[in-house]
């Protein structure tokens, strides 16, 4: 139970400060460098977002070192981000499922999904000090 919330915690913790970096992105950076140039240049910020949120989280709510325990963290967060972002991402963009893969940029879109995969299974890689 206890990685159960930890998924919920670092899922939030994430995703806010996505939600704060994707709005200066779009707002600023984005017209000045392009879509992509932009969401490359957020990349990295979000990597040390997730290394810092999975390891505060991890040490905060005392998960076990079990990688059964870290990989179901993990696995909430993403679980919970993708239900997110393709409900109410999509419906407040008003685009299908189809459309909004068809949109991505090759480059920097497969960024995004590398990041994902690494959200997923940062608990497991961080210490719990």
């Amino acid at each position: 139970m206890r990685a159960l919330g930890a998924g919920a915690v670092y899922f939030a913790l994430v995703f806010g400060a996505g939600f704060v970096l994707g709005a200066l992105r779009v707002l600023f950076v984005a017209p000045r460098l392009g879509a992509r140039a932009a969401e490359l240049i957020e990349a990295p910020l979000m990597l040390a977002v997730t290394f810092l949120a999975a390891r505060w989280t991890v040490w905060r709510l005392a998960v076990p070192p079990a990688w059964a325990a870290r990989l179901y963290m993990g696995g909430i967060a993403l679980a919970l981000l993708l239900a997110l972002e393709f409900t109410l991402v999509l419906g407040l963009r008003g685009l299908s499922l189809r459309e909004y893969f068809a949109a991505l940029d090759p480059v920097s879109g497969t960024v995004y999904y590398a990041l994902l995969v690494v959200f997923a299974l940062m608990p497991l890689f961080v210490e719990r000090r």
